[in-house]
């Protein structure tokens, strides 16, 4: 397994009252495998997501990443795990505006890299290329976020989340913001990727089309997963 969470409960305090959000959640995660997690918007699919993911915690239980408990390591390993072993892409892009297509891809690996010499800075511009090219956008190097479309954004944001070549991807609503067409376009991908890299893949969505991708889907209803 690359992942188990092990009874995860999330609850928020809003003043004095308790607001339970995740009620004893466990699912475990292939390395290579596809998971999808659906469920109506508000169910706590993102929460959930996040706390697989290392960005944030649970209130009680476990996430083992690679049977590790990521909530009891420091701040600056996790963060190491976060940036070079796992790959995020989100409902809203979160590209830089002022970098090209090219060099918001590149960022994740110049911080966690560092590269240092130009032969070094070379490869990691080459890797970038190529994911650029894979997801079609070869000819967007040297474009800026506001010179593309919202489906291409996706596709970027896609490559910059493989830059650093992670063990798992985590999706939060990859097509919530696109068309259609360019929603198909984005989970063929995810599922290419899967695929070839043999990455395992955690899907959150509302559209149970875009699930049908996966191996296993998960129902988060009440704040408990049903398969």
């Amino acid at each position: 397994m690359i992942l188990e969470a092990k009874d995860i409960h999330k609850v928020y305090n809003e003043g004095n009252k308790a607001l339970p959000v995740l009620k004893g959640v466990g699912l475990n995660i292939k390395k290579g495998g596809f998971v999808a997690i659906t469920g109506p918007s508000g169910a706590g699919k993102s929460t959930l997501l996040h706390i697989l993911g290392g960005l944030d915690f649970p209130t009680s239980g476990s996430v083992l990443f690679d049977g590790k408990d990521i909530s009891k390591i420091n701040d600056q390993k996790l963060c190491k795990i976060r940036n070079k072993r796992i790959g995020f892409v989100f409902q809203f892009y979160h590209l830089l505006p002022e970098f090209t297509v090219l060099e918001n891809v590149l960022m994740p690996a110049w911080i966690s890299q560092k590269p240092k010499t130009k032969s070094q800075k070379s490869e990691i511009k080459a890797q970038a290329m190529e994911l650029l090219i894979q997801v079609g956008l070869g000819e967007r190097l040297s474009h800026f976020p506001a010179q593309i479309s919202g489906g291409e954004k996706q596709r970027v944001a896609l490559a910059r989340s493989l830059i650093n070549k992670p063990e798992i991807l985590f999706c939060d609503e990859p097509t919530g913001n696109l068309d259609s067409k360019s929603g198909s376009d984005i989970a063929a991908l995810i599922k290419k990727i899967n695929l070839e890299n043999k990455m395992a893949v955690v899907l959150v969505t509302h559209n149970l089309e875009l699930a049908k991708s996966a191996d296993c889907i998960y129902h988060l209803k009440d704040g408990i997963l049903v398969n």
